[in-house]
């Protein structure tokens, strides 16, 4: 995303106890803290053998004890951009807070907030959870903006907004101004409005597109953000566009029938969804993951009139993994048949994670981070179907690896199924996915990697991922054109996501920054509902930009032997800021067939470089007397 100091991007726009998941030190997460006159609590019979960085709060607990312990850690977090703690913070089935005494959470980076029912009104919060604009220039003062808000995670609760003690224009909303890889799902959220950008702070108040689903929300105040994808929801309203605002079988969405203005983007019916597994606790204090079905053509929440359809696994059945726990031992205990819990932490993979076994469960906490050490492929997933990966982050390391993610072998044969119908297939019904999964070369350390997600099996559903080459980060690169050289000739990837699997689909689909094409799709029958791309800011010269004998690497490529296509709103910007005078020839390349179809895509500058046509040759040039200005294409091929 945007140097976020430089301001590039422009546009309109209780009593009793708490369960804590072992003994928690000073920075690992916030300490136990016993009500008055008890003894500190200690973890019940049923409680899993979790680290210090996961809590879990019990709605008997008094509230200024959870409030302190969820203060404690959002002032850490809150400017952590590039540490390497992880928080989770579990909520058990009850309700929190007091209409006098509300809980107002604050979410920093790294961090998950997540109710523990088995329905999201089995957790009710009485008060807001919230991310504000954070103050980038002048000690804090200034440069007020939501575009550095990455990683953190809302889900499976419900939110009564009681802004009681706030002022009148933070009263006004529960804000959530946030950016790439934050997602909300399973939220029931009433009594006032939700605003995606934080407008009681000093300005620019600029916010960069999220995600949401699964959830029902008042109106929504979309703001400032630039894009965002609203999936399988219901609302009762939604505010403004900006450049690309998305809906996806979502009940109250606007209509998409004066596009470009407003730029929505609205799909009654998702094509093939599936919703993250969720941590929960049973009726006799048991845990275990609920691992929802997948959906084909689904509109609306999945819990509106009962439990959300799937299966349920007992936490025993899961191997319990913390930062250190050898890759060995992972492998062992998943070949033994055991699914993967990866608590938060950062793990350094030095051997590859390998998932072998049919509807496999891995699922991360608290932003669980996997490094890659020593040039390794952090995960690989065998050609099985219905493998659920979610919640984790992977990294690159300082050795180049050949991809971060492998989903199925690198020989693919495609149109193996022929004209087969999608329910003659073994995946078809029930597809490896991957919900919240975060890809990122560079940013907290140098990285280095050939392709970041390598999916070569076919029906696999991804179902909002950020994958990001690091614009900025702290690496050590000085400031600057010298600066920028450097992160390019040292964080280096050339692609974010290849596929060459057949039957593909991707929802909430952001990928940003890499050297050359950013997505390359080799597969057949490709769904991609929901894109987002900044080109790379820092090719030295424009022979460094040069894809032959053409100006720049397009940000999607579709490529030229495929006969069936399909992308639903897609945007490439381009900020040359290393060199301004470079040119991208095109935002979006594809084959030009009847079976290939682009609706809603667009353009825009952010005030350096030239994007010279949307897709194909077609589309206006974007350029510095039109920034913040999209060049759309409505549909490709022209209707």
């Amino acid at each position: 995303m945007a140097h976020r100091g430089t301001g590039a991007r422009r546009w309109v726009a209780v009593a009793a106890t708490v369960t804590m998941l072992g003994a928690l030190s000073a920075t690992a997460g916030p300490s136990a803290v016993a009500a008055p006159g008890q003894a500190k609590p200690k973890a019940g019979p049923t409680d899993p053998a979790l680290p210090p960085s996961v809590t879990v709060f019990d709605p008997s607990m008094p509230v200024a004890t959870i409030q302190a312990a969820l203060d404690k850690a959002a002032a850490t977090q809150v400017d952590n951009e590039m540490g390497s703690e992880r928080y989770a913070f579990l909520f058990k089935p009850g309700t929190y807070g007091t209409d006098a005494q509300p809980l107002q959470v604050k979410v920093g980076y790294y961090t998950e907030v997540a109710g523990l029912g088995a329905s999201p009104t089995d957790v009710r919060i009485n008060g807001k959870i919230e991310v504000y604009n954070r103050c980038l220039g002048d000690g804090g003062t200034s440069n007020c903006i939501a575009l550095n808000n990455f990683w953190r995670t809302l889900s499976n609760l419900s939110i009564r907004v009681n802004a009681a003690g706030q002022d009148g224009c933070r009263a006004s909303a529960d804000f959530w101004a946030v950016s790439q890889a934050v997602s909300m799902r399973r939220l029931d959220v009433s009594g006032a409005n939700l605003s995606l950008m934080d407008y009681c702070t000093a300005g620019p108040q600029y916010a960069s597109g999220g995600f949401i689903a699964d959830s029902r929300l008042p109106q929504v105040i979309n703001g400032s953000q630039q894009q965002w994808l609203t999936r399988n929801s219901e609302i009762a309203g939604w505010s403004n566009a900006v450049w690309n605002a998305t809906f996806s079988g979502v009940v109250g969405a606007p209509s998409e029938a004066g596009f470009p203005d407003p730029a929505y983007t609205t799909l009654d019916r998702t094509p093939v969804s599936r919703e993250k597994p969720f941590l929960f606790v049973d009726d006799q204090g048991r845990y275990a993951v609920r691992v929802p079905s997948a959906q084909r053509d689904s509109r609306g929440i999945s819990w509106g009139s009962g439990p959300t359809p799937g299966r349920t696994i007992p936490l025993r059945d899961f191997f319990i993994a913390r930062p250190g726990t050898s890759e060995q031992e992972i492998n062992s205990q998943l070949a033994r048949g055991k699914h993967l819990l990866l608590t938060p932490g950062v793990y350094d993979v030095d051997r590859t994670i390998e998932v072998k076994r049919a509807d496999t469960v891995v699922l991360g906490l608290g932003h669980a981070t996997l490094t890659s050490a020593r040039g390794a492929v952090p995960v690989e997933v065998k050609d099985v179907p219905g493998v659920v990966i979610a919640g984790v982050t992977v990294d690159a390391g300082l050795v180049q690896s050949q991809a971060l993610m492998r989903i199925g072998s690198k020989r693919h044969d495609h149109g193996d199924y022929g004209d087969r119908p999608k329910a003659g297939r073994p995946a078809a019904s029930n597809p490896t996915t991957l919900s919240d999964v975060y890809f990122r070369v560079g940013g907290p350390h140098v990285g280095r990697t050939k392709v970041a997600l390598e999916i070569n099996s076919d029906d696999v559903l991804v179902d909002h991922t950020w994958v990001w080459r690091a614009d900025h980060g702290t690496e050590g690169f000085t400031r600057g054109v010298n600066g920028d050289t450097d992160r390019w000739r040292t964080n280096t990837a050339a692609n974010g996501v290849v596929v060459n699997g057949d039957d593909v689909t991707t929802t909430g689909f952001f990928v940003e920054h890499f050297q050359e094409h950013n997505v390359v799709w080799n597969g057949e029958r490709g769904t991609t509902v929901f894109f987002q791309n900044e080109l790379p800011y820092d090719p030295p010269t424009q022979a460094d930009w040069m894809n032959g004998r053409i100006p720049g690497w397009s940000a999607y490529k579709v490529s030229d032997r495929v006969k069936q296509h399909r992308l639903f709103a897609g945007g490439a910007y381009v900020f040359n800021q290393n060199n301004p005078s470079i040119h991208t020839e095109n935002g979006f390349e594809v084959p030009r067939t009847p079976g290939v179809m682009l609706h809603h895509v667009l353009t825009v500058n952010l005030g350096a470089g030239t994007l010279d046509h949307v897709v194909n040759g077609v589309g206006a040039a974007v350029d510095t007397t039109r920034v913040g200005t999209p060049e759309y294409v409505v549909d490709y091929p022209a209707k």
